[in-house]
């Protein structure tokens, strides 16, 4: 028979591991991790450490954040209903978790659109009063694209499975998106909220070949480092950390879902593996 998840894909993995989502910032004896499904069309069981943690996972969902202590755990991907992790569809990768960190797995599509698993460090660092941080990364089957702010390349040849960051003040940005070398805009401008103290993640993920793009977007209250400063209304993130997700399809663009970056400070960097 079926196992479902009757309180949310969390609660699978709080279950299998025998601990609670944490409401506070990530402690620095334990670490923080977060699952996003970004296979289209793929609904899977995920096993970690050879026992059943997520029950028919689903495209665009995200799980946690979940308090783990520090160390290696194996992750397999399955055919939902699968008796076992023997025969798995991805996997067994390790992934290995550092005490005071904060990681988002991602399943997704490599740039050539096979199966991948990939681990990301989430940079919670305080931001400056006033600021925010925006990191784009391209988990998707699709080319390198370049991000234009007023019509220039502010980041160029952003490719799978690779990430950018910015740090912006709170405001709404606006930019679009192009192939990579080019300058006419696949989509765009659209616009993005820049909230202070808070990390917002935007994964492209999907196929552009079987157009089935799609925007996951991850929110993380990592707090800055004057707390005094903070503009009204703002106040009270710091008590307690919000990482959220949600999914937007977009149609017919080729890269669509990396339209929501743009300017100021940038850092390229390459994914994190631990």
């Amino acid at each position: 028979m079926r196992k479902t998840l009757t309180a949310g894909l969390a609660v699978g993995i709080v279950a299998a591991f025998g601990l609670a989502v944490p409401a506070q910032a990530v402690s620095s004896t334990t670490a923080d991790l977060s699952v996003l499904h970004g296979i289209p069309n793929t609904p899977v069981d995920v096993y970690v450490n050879g026992a059943l943690t997520l029950d028919d996972f689903q495209p665009g969902d995200l799980a946690g954040p979940l308090d783990l202590p520090a160390g290696d755990y194996t992750v397999a991907l399955t055919a939902t209903d699968a008796a076992d992790d023997s025969a798995p569809v991805l996997g067994p990768v390790t992934l290995t978790l550092a005490a005071g960190k904060s990681y988002t797995a991602t399943a997704n599509l490599d740039a050539s659109g096979a199966p991948a698993l990939n681990l990301f460090t989430n940079d919670i660092a305080a931001t400056n009063a006033g600021e925010g941080r925006l990191t784009v990364r391209h988990v998707a089957a699709a080319p390198a694209v370049d991000i234009l702010a007023g019509g220039a390349p502010v980041v160029e040849d952003l490719s799978n499975p690779n990430e950018a960051s910015l740090a912006l003040p709170v405001s709404t940005v606006s930019a679009s998106v192009a192939l990579a070398g080019t300058t006419d805009p696949v989509i765009g401008p659209a616009d993005v909220a820049i909230q202070d103290g808070v990390l917002t993640v935007l994964y492209a993920w999907g196929s552009a070949t079987d157009g089935n793009l799609a925007l996951a977007v991850q929110t993380v209250t990592v707090g800055h480092s004057n707390p005094g400063g903070v503009p009204s209304g703002t106040a009270g993130y710091a008590a307690q950390r919000d990482d959220a997700v949600r999914s937007v399809w977009i149609g017919g663009g080729t890269v669509a879902a990396l339209a929501l970056v743009a300017g100021a400070v940038l850092m390229v960097r390459r994914r994190t593996q631990s």
